[in-house]
């Protein structure tokens, strides 16, 4: 078995005495480019306004070899191994026994953050995570063909299936032969527990599991939008697409070789590199509403938490309060180009002129749909694994919709027992 380990990071700041503090804190500090620029900047403040000392780690840059470690160290109850690290939106709910209790210190923000990442971050009415920065799914569209063939952003998936069937066919007539209407992460892992997400709820078939831990996706709204998708696989969305992930779904996109994609932030900036041929002709807008209007977007992103053994716990949430206001935020976008969870940031003159594009992702944020982690707390991993299972096999043609969510139901019933613990 590999072994897992933290790595100590050293950041020299000038001028400060050893001497002078009173406790040291550790605390993770992003492995990203521009992390040890950012680090240095919180160290730099959080020594000037405690009298406490900052050091760092890093954790692996794999997202469940670092939850390993992390359940290693509480497992442990080694309190001094970290104080603050980043939980990824689909642990809070995991880790909920190893994190402090942040309510009574921070729950007066809420109103300051967007409202999907501050739910996720509540379990049972508690506050055991402030968010630290965003993802969602968006659609990514072609703008220069939508003008070609005079259409807009479709604000439904009756509209976008139209249109890509139309401009699809379009464009094989014109010699574009490999050419698709719609891609998304069709294979059988989380993306695609994100993506049936997205479908079902736009549809009015809930969650899969409601805020107070009730099994719901046993419904014709949520069968119709499986089966709606389904319509796609070979048609609009080549069959390949079951092999999709995030990169593979970016890679046929950027290369031009489809219209819609459904994907995350992230593949907009590369969209718009210097190597890109669709510089210039991405567009990007909330994922489509189902039948009643309603459109929704997998929340993704990462939150800041405590360890509930920390030793220091008030300065550990000075130090999560420095971490998670609007001028931290905005280093945090310039060092490593994350998207602010504070909302009133994306109307800020110094981060708009940072970071123009968020302008388009205001909106999609606003209206994030939490992954039902939280509820399920350890058992998610099961929950998510029986989602994606049932999803591909609608896809592949294995199954249908109707049969699909009342399977889903009954294996979720199962996971979740007595209740989810």
């Amino acid at each position: 078995m590999k072994k897992l380990t933290l790595s100590f990071i050293t950041l020299a700041l000038a001028g400060v005495s050893n001497a002078a503090f009173a406790d040291t804190l550790r605390m993770e500090c992003p492995i990203s480019p521009g992390g040890k620029e950012y680090c240095k900047y919180v160290k730099d403040r959080f020594e000037k306004q405690t009298s406490n000392k900052l050091e760092f780690i890093e954790f692996p840059a794999a997202s469940d070899e670092k939850l390993a470690l992390l359940q290693q160290l509480f497992a442990a109850k080694d309190e001094k191994a970290v104080d603050l690290f980043q939980s990824d939106t689909i642990w809070v709910g995991l880790l909920d026994k190893q994190t402090l209790d942040l309510t009574d210190a921070v729950g007066d923000m809420k109103g300051d953050f967007f409202p999907g990442p501050w739910a996720n971050d509540t379990v049972n009415g508690k506050v055991k995570a402030v968010p630290a920065y965003l993802d969602t799914g968006v659609l990514y569209y072609r703008k220069d063909l939508l003008e070609k063939y005079n259409e807009q952003p479709p604000k439904t998936w009756e509209e976008l299936t139209r249109i890509a069937t139309k401009i699809q066919e379009e464009e094989r007539k014109a010699g574009h032969k490999n050419f698709w209407g719609m891609i998304f992460q069709g294979k059988s892992y989380e993306g695609l527990t994100c993506n049936a997400l997205e479908w079902i709820d736009s549809y009015g078939g809930g969650t899969f599991i409601d805020e107070k831990g009730n099994v719901t996706v046993n419904n014709p709204k949520a069968a119709a939008a499986l089966d709606m998708v389904a319509g796609w696989m070979g048609k609009i969305t080549p069959k390949g697409a079951l092999g999709y992930k995030e990169e593979e779904s970016r890679a046929v996109f950027q290369n031009g070789d489809a219209l819609f994609m459904r994907n995350w932030p992230y593949a907009y900036l590369l969209s718009q590199g210097a190597d890109s041929p669709l510089k210039g002709k991405v567009g990007v807008a909330p994922l489509p509403a189902g039948p009643d209007g309603k459109s929704a977007n997998a929340l993704g992103g990462w939150q800041w938490s405590v360890n509930a053994n920390t030793k220091n716990k008030d300065a550990a949430i000075a130090l999560l309060k420095i971490l998670t206001d609007a001028d931290s935020q905005k280093m945090q976008l310039k060092y490593l180009g994350f998207a602010p969870t504070r909302s009133a940031l994306y109307e800020d003159k110094a981060v708009l002129e940072t970071a123009p594009h968020l302008t388009m992702f205001k909106d999609i944020f606003a209206n994030a749909v939490p992954r039902p982690a939280t509820a399920t707390k350890s058992q998610y991993p099961r929950v998510s694994n029986a989602i994606f299972n049932v999803t591909f096999k609608v896809l592949n043609g294995s199954s249908d919709g109707k049969t699909a969510v009342a399977d889903l139901q009954k294996r979720l019933e199962r996971v979740k027992g007595k209740d989810w613990h």
